[in-house]
């Protein structure tokens, strides 16, 4: 997830916030039902049970499948594997971490814990939304699919040799729901109940009319133990290491600094099909580097083996060290066929100042991408405009009959131009200063109401227009500066707010900025997820992913039509249709994105021959590699 892929503040491309397809089991490539390959049947018979679930009923592995296509079983365990962490989910912090429970919204949590948890259901990551049984067996659905009944495998063990069973399993979704982080409560609003009617069996509720992904957001969540929680709070920032049942467990580590993974020798899950091929490092690692400059430093002199690149003068100015030169250090650009989603400037629409839209579509034209982009990126990118980009639920052209019936009963509530073209953001001419779009700006402020006085910008309440934009490292400013530059000759006054890691998730969770950078992405599937990022009800939620306030009944309803879809024509036409709104209410600058990812390494893996197709594979199905690794050590 990345301009495209994952990274974090400071770069040309970030995610603060969640990292939805690593955990949570939603598919993330812009497929249609019959481009994955061999299926089998669509939804299966009420009560049948299935090894495997999808949104809509379809599988590619039978039930006696050996392992993934994209994991080899023969893969030896052994050796390290150490990255700065490319995303986060939840409360966790890429630049620090101050306790080990990721699931509440208290606290800057540690990355890769939810390596030490085992879940109901694994992602294949092959498949457009797909998920096959770990701790269950099997799942079973009611005829009204509003029930679902896991059965639970009787070798999963927590790692100081308890058993895990379905009571564990009902305790971890209550608890979540009712004490996890807000983004874990929205998602589990649709859950009815969980209980266990003895040891093997799980029966899980939801509510009618629930979301589509749910089932799959719950197959995907950590089973906590109910034992050791009812001697711990569950609710607070702690380093202490949870009792887990994952293939790993919490190693070394120094708040702030590293934390380290180490395999579990004996896991019960290591030779499920689900498993086979995977997770076979003894050791992995996390690395924080408060300075990215040091943290490029810190590669070169190989105190981490695996970096993915998401700055491109870097990418394009750096790779010219001894290692590289001599062989010892890869680098390569793998294909991202995943949606390529938002990232941009997200404006915080539940202060005054950004009230009005035609201010807010001022500040876009003030913004040279194209100057950007060839100067500070080196023309790396290309301009994000749809919070679907690189897929087909993306808006293109007008709408079709199908659009037009959803978004009828809106026309005179939304912006006309809803029901014409989507909106783009415009195209300068490369100068830095566009003095066309810069008149287009100065004319929107004033017929918005924003007029000049003595070389400052009034607005209506006779207040100048000041903007500031919160970041939490300085290697970002390159970006922001021309920008800034550009809105002083509006009359704006803007300045850069920098403040540490731990401020910044304080102050995106409480909506304290004026405007803050977003890069988040969805799977090919998105149902539920919308509703934190764009509904009214996350909008007045913190810690939730709306950043930007946005509360509009119009976009609400789009979202219920796609939660409701019954196809994945249904789903991309409405998709289409909510791109349409979001992209005219102008609520955020976008910004831009790359189908690719830069990776580098130190030659000491292996990996299998073949990638998933929506994700990167890396960490989970590479392996440490001696042969590689010793000639590392010769000198070059």
């Amino acid at each position: 997830m990345v301009g495209r892929g994952e990274g974090v503040q400071g770069r040309d491309a970030l995610v603060i916030g969640l990292s939805r397809r690593k955990l949570l089991g939603f598919g993330a490539g812009a497929v249609a039902a019959g481009a994955i390959g061999s299926r089998l049947s669509a939804q299966p018979a009420a009560g049948v049970e299935r090894h495997g679930m999808s949104a809509f009923g379809d599988l590619k592995y039978p039930a006696d499948f050996p392992h993934f296509d994209y994991a080899d079983p023969k893969a030896p365990k052994g050796g390290a594997f150490s990255q700065i962490g490319p995303g986060t989910i939840f409360n966790q912090n890429q630049l620090t971490f101050n306790s080990l429970n990721s699931y509440i919204l208290r606290g800057d949590a540690a990355q890769g814990m939810e390596l030490t948890f085992a879940t109901l259901m694994v992602r294949a990551e092959d498949e457009a939304d797909a998920m096959y049984g770990l701790a269950a067996r099997s799942v079973s659905v009611s005829p009204d699919g509003l029930v679902y009944r896991f059965a639970m495998r009787p070798e999963a063990r927590f790692h100081d040799g308890s058993r895990l069973t379905a009571h564990d399993v009902a305790f971890s979704l209550t608890t979540l729901k009712a004490n996890g982080h807000p983004i874990i409560t929205q998602f589990l609003r649709d859950l009815a109940g969980a209980e266990a009617p003895d040891d093997a069996t799980v029966v899980v509720r939801f509510a009618a009319g629930r979301a589509r992904d749910v089932p799959l957001f719950v197959a995907g969540m950590p089973i906590f133990s109910k034992a050791y929680y009812s001697k711990q709070a569950f609710d607070q920032t702690t380093l202490e290491t949870p009792l887990g049942s994952g293939p790993y467990k919490v190693g070394r580590f120094e708040a702030g600094r590293y934390i380290e993974y180490r395999r579990v020798p004996d896991w019960w899950g290591a030779n499920l099909p689900v498993a086979r091929g995977r997770y076979n490092f003894e050791t992995v690692r996390y690395e924080y580097y408060r300075d990215r400059e040091v943290g490029f430093e810190g590669f070169t002199a190989r105190s981490y083996l695996f970096r993915e690149e998401f700055t491109s003068r870097i990418w394009a100015t750096r790779y010219d060290f001894p290692a590289i030169k001599s062989g010892r250090v890869k680098r390569e650009v793998l294909p991202d066929e995943t949606p390529s989603g938002a990232q941009g400037w997200f404006l915080n629409v539940r202060r005054a100042k950004f009230k009005s839209p035609k201010l807010r579509e001022a500040l876009g034209c003030a913004f040279d991408f194209e100057w950007t982009n060839k100067t500070v990126m080196y023309g790396s990118y290309d301009r994000t405009h749809s919070v679907f980009q690189n897929s087909d639920m993306m808006a293109n052209g007008k709408p079709g009959p199908d659009e037009l019936a959803l978004l009828e009963p809106f026309r005179g509530k939304v912006p006309d131009e809803v029901f014409g073209e989507p909106f783009v953001p415009p195209v300068s001419d490369g100068s830095g200063q566009d003095r066309v779009l810069l008149r287009r700006a100065s004319q929107l402020l004033q017929e918005a109401g924003y007029v000049i006085r003595d070389g400052r910008r009034i607005g209506p309440d006779g207040e100048r227009i000041s903007i500031e934009f919160l970041l939490a490292e300085p290697s970002f400013q390159p970006h922001h500066m021309p920008y800034i530059k550009n809105l002083s000759t509006l009359g704006i006054d803007a300045k850069i707010r920098m403040v540490d890691p731990v401020q910044i998730q304080q102050r995106r969770n409480e909506f304290d900025f004026d405007i803050t950078i977003q890069r988040f992405g969805f799977s090919s599937t998105p149902g539920d997820s919308l509703r934190s990022f764009f509904s009214s009800q996350a909008a007045a939620l913190k810690g939730s992913q709306n950043l930007a306030g946005i509360a509009d009944p119009a976009i609400d309803a789009m979202i219920e039509h796609v939660i409701a879809a019954r196809s994945r024509a249904q789903l991309t036409t409405a998709c289409r249709a909510l791109d349409r709104l979001i992209r005219a209410g102008r609520y955020w600058i976008p910004h831009w994105y790359k189908a690719s990812h830069w990776i580098a390494y130190w030659d000491t893996f292996g990996r299998p021959a073949t990638k998933p197709r929506y994700a990167r594979g890396i960490l989970e199905t590479w392996w440490h590699d001696p042969t590689r690794a010793a000639k590392i050590e010769q000198p070059g």
